[in-house]
């Protein structure tokens, strides 16, 4: 006699699957338990009154309807608490996957040695976690390394690991941060210029921008005259400015603060009420030097 299967699924409208039935025709539960685990019975809807009905268990045994299987689609039954708590463990998994989805993400990282290469950001962020992605971005002209790149991990744990520590990657200092996105690709190209404030006299161009290379590749670096106790620094990648931002650093043993620049012209007079000539005139040299001045107070 040829093995003669019968099609149950956990629900009526999920794909089924082909339980072996025994030699007399029947079903043992403990074969429907072995791919449905808690399965305590199956039911089946009555082609006539499309109602559920209950196939008879004896014994550990299931009896087929009218000694006949056909083609139905038999449903698995589960005891009440069991089927709750099976509901709730796969609630708790879904939730949990969507969080780690929503949260990994790439981590800019800065102030790397020129030297450093992708396989050597690799092989150092491996010792955290398993690695998806390693960039080191470069000039396009010369392909020399300025100074920043990006990684990104499996997991949310080990990206959360990396950003609350700074690494000692060949030799020097660095920080990974989540640089910050933009909410979708229409809008403008954010500002590559950062306000550095609370700068002292002797803090000159040169010191500025041997310190902000670091980071990555500077453009262009504004001390106004006369001295203000702040400065602009401008990159060539506006992540490098935007991952800088709000940061406190320490340049010549003074602690500046890092501020985005933006066009608001009507902060000025809030940021600088002692400025000769008012508001107008400080606007007036931002025009000029078509420099902008940050959004929050330094």
């Amino acid at each position: 006699m040829s093995e003669l299967y019968i099609r149950v699924a956990e629900e009526e409208n999920e794909e089924p699957m082909e339980i072996p039935s025994e030699d007399d025709g029947t079903v043992l539960l403990s074969s429907v338990a072995a791919q449905f685990p808690g399965a305590c019975g199956l039911r089946y809807r009555n082609p006539e009154s499309q109602c559920m009905r209950g196939v008879r268990l004896v014994e550990g045994v299931l009896h087929a309807p009218e000694n006949d299987w056909g083609s139905l689609v038999y449903v698995v039954n589960y005891p009440k608490d069991n089927k709750r708590k099976m509901d709730e463990i796969d609630a708790a998994s879904a939730v949990k996957v969507k969080r780690g989805f929503q949260k990994t993400s790439d981590l800019i990282v800065l102030g790397l040695p020129w030297k450093t290469t992708e396989q050597d950001l690799k092989d150092y962020f491996t010792t955290f976690g398993e690695v998806i992605m390693v960039q080191v971005k470069r000039d396009v002209k010369t392909g020399n390394s300025k100074g920043f790149g990006f990684v990104r991990f499996t997991e949310y744990e080990t990206q959360t690991k990396v950003i609350a520590q700074r690494h000692m990657i060949d030799g020097r200092w660095c920080d990974c941060k989540l640089p910050n996105s933009r909410a979708c690709p229409d809008e403008p190209m954010r500002s590559r210029k950062i306000f550095v404030g609370r700068c002292t006299e002797d803090m000159s161009t040169d010191d500025l921008r041997q310190y902000f290379m670091q980071y990555g590749e500077v453009t262009d670096v504004f001390i106004p005259k006369p001295f203000r106790a702040f400065a602009f620094v401008t990159f060539a990648d506006d992540q490098v400015a935007q991952a800088l931002c709000g940061e406190d650093l320490i340049i010549k043993g003074i602690s500046v603060h890092i501020s985005n620049a933006e066009p608001k012209h009507n902060n000025i007079h809030q940021l600088f009420p002692n400025f000769p000539g008012g508001s107008a005139s400080l606007a007036a040299m931002f025009d000029r030097s078509q420099y902008q001045f940050p959004s929050s107070n330094v």
